[in-house]
Formats: structure tokens, sequence, C-alpha cells
């Protein structure tokens, strides 16, 4: 073992072992030590003010740096003045120090206080003339301070696990699971579900937090996932097409009108694309209209405005021609053969109420529970991670789709906005040079749900949450999880 080595490691076992208890943020050393702090980073290190930072290190400072070595004194204040500090009208330099991540230990001799260690993490930015001050990473730090002479002085500094800002942002909330727990808890997030696809397969299903007070959510936590249930009925329908039992363009007034338009001839216009493509010129639910009637606010086919009532539409229709209810023909062609046992349109007996994640609002009060005995096509699916993991696998690959059927399904039929089109009952992100994402979220009071799928990595994630503002949480995970090309989607989503 080198010296320096040795000696850091004496160093721990002297100073860590006569560690007391670590002291309140209101005790008066907590405040003195949090007040030197501020003196030798806010006006000394962020302002480049030498005499400050001089000031309140001692000279017998030893400063050990993950990347660059080691300093003392003379060191230190050189690489200050020539480095950071040698020009701060063109170029500077900015430590913050990271909200509640401070830990003060006193150390005692003969029964007084002699030294104080500090822990903590703090983040670092960087300003050049005219330009706009960035985030660029983070670290860690334990600071030795000692009374010398009845002053402060900074005697020893560790810095360490220096990381960029996108590793800052991540690294240090996915490390471990108790650290996702932390982090829900610090968003105020009830429940998580997540699932992971990686190599075509769903590999990790993972479920966070309570389902209710003291009570941990089971990994067959069933989620009300609201709109995505759109995508299981567009599979319907597609399986109904590719199986030659249904027609993507064959006009729906032939099985079903609405007795609100049967006197507008656009009726005449509805197709199964135009419903799965949101193209109908409905409004998302009747019941937001002053008379509640459905009605076309454009003419079918023209342009994109997302619509409920157009997959309650298609659901009838389907009913018509089939003579079976939805959730029958979901039974039949999806859930079934995908082994979707804990998935379900309706609430009913088999419905295990014990492992429902209850919708919260964003002050935690909890919403009734949404207990539909008859299918909506659009709306309130009751699902677990696995079971709709294994959906979105079996979509991203077009199985049982025959291949014209899914090329339709992941073409551009309409556009949402720049670089995001619908295609047949998923939205598809264009991520440029061929790739592409297939998407649906899901939005109601007390849940907010969303999942992605990239074809061509085989990659993909689904994110449950049981709160009014659990979107808060998509983008870190997306990052994270989906790499360069989670950041393509966060780009476009932040344009």
């Amino acid at each position: 073992m080198t010296k320096p080595a040795q000696f850091i490691l004496l160093f721990f076992i002297l100073f860590f072992s006569s560690i007391h208890a670590q002291i309140e943020k209101t005790d008066p050393l907590y405040k003195t030590i949090m007040s030197k702090d501020s003196l030798l980073f806010s006006i000394g290190f962020n302002t480049c003010n030498i005499k400050q930072t001089e000031i309140l290190l001692s000279d017998g400072l030893e400063f050990y740096h993950d990347k660059d070595g080691f300093s003392d004194k003379k060191k230190f204040m050189t690489d200050f003045k020539n480095g950071l500090c040698k020009d701060p009208d063109t170029y500077r330099s900015k430590r913050v120090l990271v909200d509640k991540s401070t830990q003060v230990y006193p150390l005692y001799k003969d029964g007084k206080v002699y030294a104080a260690i500090q822990n903590g993490d703090h983040i670092f930015y960087e300003k050049e003339k005219n330009q706009a001050e960035k985030l660029v990473g983070g670290a860690s730090f334990t600071n030795l301070w000692t009374l010398e002479n009845g002053d402060w002085k900074l005697t020893r500094s560790l810095s360490f696990d220096h990381h960029s800002k996108e590793a800052n942002d991540l690294k240090t909330i996915f490390e471990n699971d108790q650290e996702i727990e932390n982090w829900l808890k610090e968003n105020k997030i009830p429940t998580l579900g997540l699932g992971i696809i990686d190599g075509g397969e769903l590999k990790q299903v993972k479920i966070f937090g309570e389902i209710k007070k003291n009570v941990s959510a089971p990994y067959n936590t069933y989620f009300n996932v609201a709109s995505l249930t759109k995508p299981v009925t567009a599979m319907v329908a597609l399986r109904l097409i590719s199986l030659g039992k249904w027609k993507l363009d064959e006009p729906l007034d032939t099985y079903w009108t609405d007795p609100d338009i049967i006197n507008d001839p656009r009726h005449k216009k509805l197709t199964t694309r135009l419903i799965l493509s949101h193209q109908t010129g409905f409004p998302n639910w009747r019941w937001m209209n002053a008379d509640k009637k459905l009605n076309f606010q454009f003419d079918p086919g023209t342009k994109y405005q997302y619509s409920g009532e157009g997959f309650e539409y298609l659901r009838k229709a389907l009913e018509k021609k089939f003579k079976k209810t939805l959730e029958q023909l979901a039974q039949e062609l999806i859930f079934q053969p995908m082994r979707m046992n804990d998935t379900q349109y309706i609430w009913d007996q088999n419905t295990d109420e014990s492992r429902f994640a209850i919708g919260y609002n964003e002050k935690g009060d909890p919403y009734p529970t949404e207990k539909n005995k008859a299918a909506n096509a659009a709306d309130d699916l009751h699902t677990t991670i696995e079971d709709y993991g294994n959906f979105m696998v079996n979509v991203m690959k077009g199985k049982d789709l025959n291949p014209e059927v899914f090329q339709e399904m992941i073409k551009k039929q309409s556009k949402i906005k720049e670089d995001v089109y619908f295609g047949l009952g998923l939205s598809v992100y264009d991520l440029g040079n061929g790739d592409y994402a297939l998407s649906h979220g899901g939005a109601d009071k007390g849940t907010r749900c969303i999942a992605f799928v990239l074809p061509k990595t085989g990659k993909g994630i689904l994110i449950f949450t049981n709160v009014d503002d659990g979107y808060k949480v998509y983008e870190k995970l997306v990052l994270h999880y989906l790499g360069a090309q989670g950041k393509k989607i966060v780009d476009i989503e932040n344009r």
C-alpha cells in the first residue's frame, strides 16, 4: 500500500471512529460549519475571492481529488489563482451545495469539540463570457474542519465521485431500488410500476411504493392505465383485419351509426383507419359539448384530433358485427393468446381489489375507484406491468399481424406535431435515419402511464403511476433506460 493510501486509511480510522451522532440542523455547530462552507464557496470560490478562500484554509491543508490528485495549501491556491480564476471575466465556475445533502458530525477531546466532519454533495456550473450558465457535473465531498486558535479552518478535504451532468441527474437515482424508493417519496409518487424491455423481451418488472397505507405494492399490482386501453382495442381490430374478418377502410355505417349523427352524411366516411389514427372529426368526449351530443367538428380524414369517442364508435360496430362484447373479443384475440391473465376492460368477481393501486391527486387524496361493468374501448383498462409489457413486446414485433397490417400500423397516418405522428392505435416518433419509436400514454384522475417501444433495437419502457402528476418522473426514466434514443424522444417532447 502506498504512503498516501496508508494515510487516507489512517485518516478514516482515526477520525471516523471518533464521530458522534450526526447533529441536527438547529445545532449551533451545524450552523457554524454551514456558515464557513458558505464563506469558502459562495463568497470565496464562486467569486474568485482569493483572500477570503485563503483565510479559511489551514496552513496544513491536505486536499485529495479523485481526478487531479493531492494538493497542499500552496499548490491548491496556485491552481485556484492560475486555473479557475485566471480570467474570471471570461470564465467562471460556481459550486452549489445540494439541498439537504449535508451531514455534520462533531469530534470531541476531553469533552470539548475540537473538530467537525462535514459530508455532502455539490454540483458545479460553468459560465463563459456572453454565454448562459450551464450545469456541468457534480461530486461528493468529506471536509474536516478544525479549531485553530479559536478559528475554524479547513484542514482535510476529500473530493470524489465526480461525474457529468447526465450522470449527476441519473446515476445516483438509479443505483439501487432503495434510491428509487427515496426518489419517489421526494416526488410524492405513491406507486410506480416499471417495465424494461431489452433484446425484444420484457427483462425487468419492478414495482415500488405502497398501494395503500403501510401496504407494499406487490409484483402483480393492478393499475388503471386510462388511455393505454386504446392500443389494446386497436390490436383487437388489427387482429381481425389480419384474419380477414374485418376491413380497415370499410365504412362503419354498415354495422353502426350513432343516433346523434345519423342525419349528418359525414358519418358514411367513418372507417377503422380514421378512428385508429384519430381523424374522425369527433371531440374527445361528447359530454364536453354544451348539448352533450356527439358531433363532427371537421370533416373526417382531414386532420388529427384525439378522440375517445372514435374508439367507442369502433367498439359498437365490432360488437354489432360479431355479436360479442369487446371484452369477449379481446379475451379471444389478445388476452388468452398472450396469457394476459391480469388484464380486463371490466371490473368483475375475478378482479382482486387487494392488488389495485388506488389513484391519488397531487395533495395525496384518493379518488373513487372506477369499476366498469361494461367495456370502454378508450379508457379504464386495468392491467399489470407484466401483462402490458408482454403486450407491447408483441406489438413491437407485429406478432399475429399480417406484414401489410403491421406496416399500416407503424405508418405515419396523421401528424400530431413535428416528428410525432399517429399510426394505427399508437403514436409514431420519427427519431431520424429510419429509426422510430411507438408509444401511447394514459391520463385520468389518479393515473399517469406511458409506454415506449423501439422496434429496431428491441428496447422499451413502461411507466405506470397512480397520481395526477406522475408524469414528472417520465423524463429521467426514459433518459436512463432508453439512452440515446430516449434523449431523442425527450428532445422532441421538449421542443
